[in-house]
């Protein structure tokens, strides 16, 4: 049976009118027929087991037989990255990974060194899309909820929410602080964010920036990784030593 997150959608006396990307998903890419049996997950999480009916043009129901309860939240460690916007469609891949990885938020943000700009209605666009993706790999890996995503404006900016227990700069100019040595300092943290710059990494101000809000420079001693590996690289050993990789 195949999942998929009802976005807009709601279900209404028993039945869904699926429209929009998701329709075109299902009909279109899928071509799922009438009497094909889904599982539709709502925005509070909550799972309808369902048989598709009519297959329109623009638009196809699913008669609900059955609703599970939303699962429990997610617990262990909560993991915010804030990325530098990225080149390309390298943010995709960083999303779609991220939440395979289990990470709980990710916060985008226009460095100094950013070549992409998002403002506006190409903002709202593009947060469209994000959203899209981390949804279906929220679905294919098995995850009851989709991360959090949002479009910040400057570092100093969306940093002004952080409020996480450990804080964490990849920083290539760091040449003391190890990640091996900051993470030894903390025992089983709730939340932990983490600041990776775009390509170019960042600049001497956005560093002074992060400090200032209680971040801890650290370095990964010879490794300089692109800024589509960084972010991963940090979640993934994130959730090994303090999550629940392993």
């Amino acid at each position: 049976m195949r999942s998929f997150f009802l976005g807009d959608n709601t279900v209404y006396d028993g039945e869904v009118t699926v429209t929009g990307e998701l329709y075109r998903h299902m009909a279109r890419v899928l071509r799922l027929k009438q009497g094909a049996e889904v599982e539709l997950i709502d925005a509070d999480g909550r799972r309808h087991c369902g048989v598709v009916g009519e297959v329109g043009a623009k638009s196809l129901t699913v008669r609900i037989a059955a609703t599970k309860a939303a699962p429990e939240p997610e617990g262990g460690l909560k993991i915010t990255l804030y990325q530098g916007l990225p080149k390309g469609d390298k943010l995709d891949l960083i999303l779609q990974k991220c939440t395979e990885l289990g990470i709980s938020e990710v916060v985008t943000f226009d460095a100094a060194r950013s070549i992409v700009k998002l403002r506006g209605e190409k903002s709202a666009g593009k947060l469209a899309r994000f959203e899209k993706i981390v949804q279906e790999a929220a679905r294919q890996s098995g995850r009851g909820f989709a991360p959090r995503v949002a479009i910040g404006g400057t570092l100093r900016e969306v940093l002004q929410e952080a409020r996480h227990t450990v804080r964490l700069l990849l920083y290539e100019g760091e040449e003391k602080t190890t990640l091996r040595e900051c993470l030894d300092q903390h025992q089983a943290p709730e939340s932990v964010s983490v600041v990776v710059g775009p390509e170019g990494g960042l600049s001497a101000e956005e560093v002074e920036e992060a400090l200032a809000c209680g971040f801890t420079p650290v370095t990964l001693g010879r490794r300089i990784l692109r800024t589509e590996t960084a972010g991963l690289a940090l979640v993934s050993i994130l959730q090994f030593y303090w999550g629940d990789l392993g």
